[in-house]
C-alpha cells in the first residue's frame, strides 16, 4: 500500500492585517478524493498541528463545488482536520509522496520551514514523489540540496502566477510573488496562458499545480507515475 502525507497551513490570517485566510479547501479534497481508497494510505499534516485553519473565502457560494461541499459537510472527514499532526511529528522516510495543498496561508508558514525542508529531501532522496499545488508550491522556496544549491533551481515547475495574484486582488496582502520568487531561485516556471484554467507541470519525480482548478490534474498524475513505478 501507498503512502501518502499531505502537509497544510496552520497560518489564519495574512500577517498584520486581520484579514483571515488559511487552507484553500478546494486544493486538499480534490486531490484527497482520487486517492481515497483501500489502496493508498493518506496521513494529514500542518505546520503546528491541530485545526486547519480553512480560508472563508474557499467555502463561500462561488466558490463551494460539488466535491468540496461533499467533503465539508462530512463530519468525519472534517474532524480529521480539526486534529492533524505537526509536521514535526512526521516520519517522513515512510512516504512514497508528498503533497502541499495551498491557500494564502502556506505563504506565511512553509517558506524556510525546517521541518517541511527535511520531509522534502528525505522523500526525494527516498526517490518518493513531490507534489504540491498553487501556493502551496511555496514549500519549495529556500530548499537547498546538499551542495547548498537550490532544490527548485534547473526544474521544471508552476504556481500561482503573479496575474493570477492581482486578479484575486490579493498582491497587497502577500509577502511575495511566488512566481517572482520561483524564478529568482532557478525554477523553469511556466503557466497556462488563461489564468484560473487547470494546468500542472511534471518533471520527474516533481509534480506541481498552479491553481486552485489544477489539484485533480495534480493528483491523477502522481497516481499515474506511481503506477509506473510498481
Amino acid at each position: 500500500m501507498k503512502k501518502i502525507m499531505i502537509v497544510n497551513t496552520s497560518a489564519t490570517e495574512y500577517t498584520g492585517t486581520g484579514k483571515p485566510t488559511g487552507l484553500w479547501l478546494g486544493e486538499l479534497v480534490h486531490f484527497y478524493d482520487v486517492f481515497n481508497n483501500n489502496d493508498f494510505e493518506i496521513d494529514l499534516f500542518s505546520v503546528s498541528g491541530g485545526r486547519i485553519p480553512i480560508d472563508p473565502a474557499s467555502i463561500s457560494k462561488a466558490m463551494l463545488d460539488k466535491t468540496t461541499q461533499k467533503y465539508y459537510e462530512d463530519e468525519t472527514f472534517m474532524e480529521m482536520l480539526s486534529n492533524t499532526r505537526e509536521i514535526s511529528e512526521a516520519d517522513s522516510s515512510l512516504y512514497d509522496v508528498i503533497y502541499f495543498t495551498g491557500g494564502h496561508g502556506t505563504m506565511f508558514d512553509f517558506p524556510g520551514n525546517s521541518d517541511i525542508q527535511k520531509a522534502i529531501l528525505t522523500v526525494h532522496k527516498n526517490n518518493g514523489i513531490i507534489s504540491a499545488v498553487c501556493h502551496g508550491v511555496s514549500a519549495l522556496i529556500d530548499v537547498k540540496n546538499e551542495d547548498g544549491s537550490y532544490f527548485i533551481s534547473g526544474r521544471h515547475l508552476t504556481g500561482f502566477s503573479t496575474l493570477e495574484e492581482k486578479l484575486a486582488r490579493r498582491t497587497n496582502y502577500v509577502p511575495f510573488l511566488l512566481e517572482s520568487l520561483l524564478n529568482t531561485q532557478g525554477a523553469v516556471y511556466s503557466k497556462s496562458i488563461i489564468p484560473f484554467k487547470s494546468f500542472t507541470v511534471k518533471d520527474q519525480r516533481l509534480i506541481t499545480g498552479q491553481n486552485p482548478q489544477s489539484p485533480k490534474e495534480v493528483a491523477e498524475k502522481v497516481k499515474a507515475a506511481l503506477q509506473n513505478s510498481l
